[in-house]
């Protein structure tokens, strides 16, 4: 991505310089407008893209959440007990484990000893810092209270980790099944078929119609195996390249809603992430509107950015936020009540954090029972296919037997 170096003066009335990342010049000065800075100069920077050190295609692009857990659990800490934070940066740029982690705290810490705020200097890295982690720095930066937020930071973060980790556990032992069922099938079809559909052709024995269709099959891969890795490439390459799109991503966000089953845990996950990042932000001090944006953008899916983005609208015409997230249809009414009550005391990041552990154990209780229905769904389907194998080829060793009595 091109890098616009800059010269702006920020709200406090200091002169800074720095380099942000945009597409274009007009998308640079749209972000620099949106931190409250007035531009006196924007040029395209010269040097090194914005990869950095000429990054290489194997290298990873983004740290693993588990480093950036640690990484905020240990600034928070070094915060707190009072250790200033270019010191806190340089520390941790040398003890992170993390190539990709190490080279943004290092650069945050160039920039800062440059003279931009923490906050700012994160914004040039948004593969490791994002929009939420960005924002909240910037209202504990504006509000003092820079160690309070890196604990919650810490905590959102670790508990994030917590429920990736059980999810990927409980659908670890489905996947290793299904992975398994379709490496025998092919081997069953490539190898074991073919050569019996030889006996039987040396023996001239008279063969069904089903057992002849599965020899073909058996046949067909043996001799094009690679066509079914061609079509599964190109499936695949048309499914990243149609989701890239705005009316493709739009539509195949709605359809994951959907699905049976699948369709109700994507949105328990959805109103989960929306309700602890919301609340979270809004408990750090980030204004409602720029809250509503950041959950928006990191929500993950293109259905609920739209009800997010009504809601902002909504909002900024006097509703309240209960009220048109009743209408869009996707958040429960449980939701929508506890938010409305949230609005109506004043304690509208209480319910939010309380809607996000509810569901939180709702996602985890609906991927337990998904993978027990799944398991026993694939060693019967597997069952059955096995033993209409068995039986289709029996069949002529059954006849053989018949015509020699």
């Amino acid at each position: 991505m091109p890098r616009f170096s800059y010269s702006a003066i920020d709200p406090s009335g200091r002169t800074i310089n720095g380099v942000i990342e945009a597409e274009t010049e007009q998308l640079a000065l749209k972000k620099l407008h949106d931190q409250q800075f007035h531009i006196t100069n924007v040029q395209k920077a010269k040097g090194r893209a914005a990869g950095g050190k000429g990054r290489s295609f194997l290298k990873p692009t983004k740290p693993k959440l588990k480093n950036v857990v640690i990484f905020s659990r240990q600034f928070a800490t070094m915060v707190d007990a009072g250790i200033p934070i270019l010191r806190c940066l340089e520390i941790l740029a040398t003890q992170t484990k993390d190539p990709v982690l190490r080279e943004a705290a290092s650069d945050v810490s160039i920039d800062v000893k440059g003279g931009l705020t923490l906050n700012e200097s994160m914004t040039k890295h948004p593969n490791v810092f994002n929009k939420l982690y960005v924002n909240m720095i910037r209202a504990a930066e504006l509000g003092g209270i820079l160690d309070t937020i890196l604990e919650r930071l810490a905590a959102f973060l670790e508990y994030e980790l917590e429920v990736r980790s059980k999810i990927k556990s409980a659908m670890m032992y489905p996947v290793l099944v299904l992975i398994f069922s379709v490496i025998m099938l092919f081997a069953l079809f490539t190898f074991v078929l073919p050569k019996f559909k030889e006996i039987f052709d040396g023996m001239n024995v008279e063969i069904p119609p089903v057992t002849n269709f599965l020899f073909n099959i058996g046949l067909f891969f043996q001799s094009y195996w690679w066509v079914l890795f061609a079509v599964a490439a190109g499936v695949f390459i048309a499914y990243k390249i149609w989701s890239k799109t705005e009316k493709g991503g739009y539509q195949l966000d709605f359809l994951k809603l959907r699905i049976p089953v699948v369709g109700e845990l994507v949105l328990k996950m959805s109103i989960a992430r929306f309700s602890r990042t919301f609340g979270t932000l809004i408990s750090s001090g980030v204004p409602m509107l720029r809250s509503l944006e950041i959950v928006g953008e990191t929500s993950g899916n293109r259905v609920l950015v739209n009800a997010i983005d009504a809601a902002r609208n909504s909002i900024r015409e006097g509703q309240r936020l209960s009220q048109p997230l009743s209408t869009s249809g996707l958040f429960p009414s449980m939701v929508t009540h506890m938010i409305d009550i949230g609005e109506e005391s004043g304690r509208l990041s209480e319910m939010l954090v309380k809607i996000g552990d509810f569901y939180d154990r709702e996602v985890e209780a609906t991927v337990k029972g998904l993978t027990s229905m799944i398991e026993p769904m694939l060693i019967i389907f597997m069952g059955v296919v096995v033993g209409f194998i068995a039986i289709s080829v029996m069949t002529p060793i059954f006849k053989l037997v018949n015509s020699i009595n």
